[in-house]
């Protein structure tokens, strides 16, 4: 049933509270190799989930860069974690891409946890009433706890396939535990497997649609999240927890200088220039990254606000913009690492997780940093791009 409400809804909030118990369940996260139950509840009750979800569902209806700062913040807590929430919150807004009868029976209890492992690996073959759906699919953040999952697939007869994300109930989907990683371990980004399930065509909805940002559900609704296209929207929010692990490793570095005493020469840290220089060079690249961020946003905003649609060369260069925040925040925290002493490797302390998470997260294929600049430099130079190209 559709949860219609009037008014306007209150914005949900990430208190600081809530980011100091991600800091505070960090170390047993990565133990677990997922988010702990605490996590998932504060994360229900905080009502992040359904911050872009349709207000008919009961959900807020936020403008879509209102994600962002949230999954920043958290980030100054846990990467993994802010990474793994973050991603819930996107897939319920690419949730409201799809057409009514999708929403109404997905969103029907409000917004749920679902993983979205995009890349079509795997196959839909037309049957009565939509596709049969096998398949193998990896990276499913925050799988452990999912209620449905999204999938990419390749659907249509074989002499005219098409891209098509794809929604199912977990409980279709078998979970192979794969996820042994140097960083970004409490994602417990599972590998999924479908054999021969029916999805009904409604759950279908084609990947060009959703790039463009005309899918079905932006009909539904008068909110511009919903015309926002989907490889900005998911790079830049897939940037922030990179963001925000640059910033608390800035944080930990000057807390560091505070008391730090540099062995054999019984020196205090903070009073070496090499040190200050460090710091002071940290904090003006991360500034400089939130203009990056700010401006790139606006543009897309602005067209969304208007009821426009982006065109490739905005899409493509966002995504530029966003792969560069994420080196350039990898390239801050390994410099700060760097000057903070053999000490700082320990696993107890956050500096080195920060380290090892971004470098997990610059490996996404979206940040392929050669990739994402040159489709933004041939679109702009007039080069042909693929019609398929990931912007």
């Amino acid at each position: 049933m559709v949860r219609r409400v009037t008014g306007t809804p209150t914005l949900p909030q990430v208190t600081a509270e809530f980011i100091d118990g991600l800091a505070d369940r960090a170390d047993e996260a990565e133990r677990l190799r997922r988010l702990p139950a605490a996590t998932i509840d504060d994360y229900r009750a905080s009502g992040l989930a359904g911050l872009l979800v349709p207000a008919r569902h009961g959900g807020a209806q936020a403008d879509f860069p209102q994600i962002l700062d949230p999954v920043r913040r958290m980030a100054h807590g846990c990467v993994s974690s802010a990474w793994t929430l973050g991603f819930y919150t996107l897939h319920n807004w690419m949730i409201a891409l799809f057409g009514e009868r999708a929403q109404d029976e997905v969103l029907a209890d409000g917004p749920v946890l679902c993983p979205a492992p995009l890349a079509p690996t795997g196959r839909g073959v037309p049957a009565d009433g939509g596709i049969r759906l096998s398949g193998r699919w990896s990276w499913a953040t925050g799988v452990a706890h999912a209620d449905w999952i999204m999938v990419g697939a390749l659907c249509g007869l074989d002499d005219a396939p098409y891209p098509a994300l794809v929604l199912l109930p977990a409980v279709d989907t078998v979970v192979e535990d794969v996820w042994h990683t140097a960083g970004m371990r409490a994602t417990g980004s599972n590998d999924v497997a479908v054999a021969d399930v029916l999805v009904p065509g409604h759950r279908v909805v084609n990947v060009a649609d959703v790039y463009r940002g005309n899918a079905p559900g932006a009909a539904l609704c008068d909110g511009s999240a919903y015309r926002w296209p989907m490889v900005p929207a998911l790079a830049l929010l897939a940037a922030m927890p990179a963001l925000g692990g640059a910033e608390r490793a800035a944080d930990l570095y000057a807390e560091r200088l505070s008391r730090r005493v540099l062995a054999y020469s019984g020196a205090a840290q903070k009073n070496q220039p090499a040190a200050q220089i460090r710091l002071a060079d940290a904090r003006v690249r991360l500034r400089a990254l939130h203009g990056l961020l700010d401006a790139t946003v606006a543009r897309i905003q602005d067209i969304a606000a208007g009821g426009g649609h982006c065109d490739r060369p905005t899409r493509a260069d966002a995504r530029a913009a966003a792969a560069h925040i994420v080196h350039e925040s990898r390239a801050v925290i390994t410099d700060l690492l760097a000057a903070s002493g053999a000490s700082a490797q320990f696993l107890d302390n956050p500096l080195q997780r920060i380290k090892r998470d971004v470098d997990v997260i610059c490996g996404h294929v979206v940040f392929d940093y050669d990739v994402a600049r040159e489709l933004a430099g041939a679109l702009e130079a007039g080069v042909q791009v693929s019609p398929v190209a990931m912007i």
